[in-house]
């Protein structure tokens, strides 16, 4: 009996040992809790422009969806007709021409958020676009780019926890936004940041936009 007892010890602290040595990890933790940890590290996706159903006027009172952009890189900017900025509609509009339909697009949208230096009627802003600087770029119905009564793309523009990557509110007329073909924002400019600047002549042409 003795020996049989010996016997069957051996045997256990052998499996013992050949469990220990195989070079199996001991198993921790349940699948869910895996799944988890999997999940916690996975990419978050970045906000986009497209996210939302952004829809709006132009000048002319046609619907204009900005889905419709999609694939193309975008600058957009706040406009007005009686700033020291306002000849920048000339660089603007030198821009379109060069890439204009290259994957490229700029959009204005008139606003009268700052100084009253754009009072005009949406007709009146578009004839004086028309007349003075040739733009042949979308301009969009004139809107509000900051307050309590601020357009939905504006407050995506402006605002990190909608765009994810930056609050930067609109400071004056002709400030510059810049978003990706995928819709997600890439850089910001204010309004002394020349339409034929380094950068965003680097971003038109599917460059990486350079500080």
């Amino acid at each position: 009996m003795i020996r049989t007892l010996r016997t069957l010890s051996l045997a256990g602290i052998a499996l013992v040992w050949m469990g220990c040595s195989s070079g199996s990890a001991p198993q921790t933790g349940t699948a869910a809790e895996t799944t988890a940890s999997n999940e916690s590290n996975a990419p978050v996706a970045m906000p986009s422009l497209y996210d939302q159903d952004f829809r709006i006027k132009t000048l002319d009172g046609r619907d204009f969806d900005i889905k419709t952009l999609k694939g193309k890189r975008l600058l957009l900017v706040n406009t007005a007709s009686e700033c020291g900025f306002t000849p920048q509609y000339k660089q603007l509009q030198e821009l379109y021409a060069t890439y204009g339909g290259k994957g490229f697009e700029i959009v204005g949208f008139p606003a009268n958020n700052f100084g009253g230096q754009e009072p005009g009627s949406n007709e009146e802003i578009a004839s004086f676009c028309e007349k003075n600087y040739g733009v042949t770029f979308p301009m969009m119905e004139k809107i509000s780019v900051k307050g309590d009564d601020i357009h939905p793309i504006y407050q995506w523009l402006t605002e990190e926890d909608r765009n994810g990557v930056k609050d930067f509110g609109v400071k004056w007329n002709f400030q510059k936004y810049l978003i990706d073909e995928e819709g997600h924002w890439v850089d910001g400019f204010l309004s002394n940041k020349s339409p034929l600047s380094d950068e965003i002549m680097a971003f038109a042409q599917g460059q990486a936009a350079q500080h």
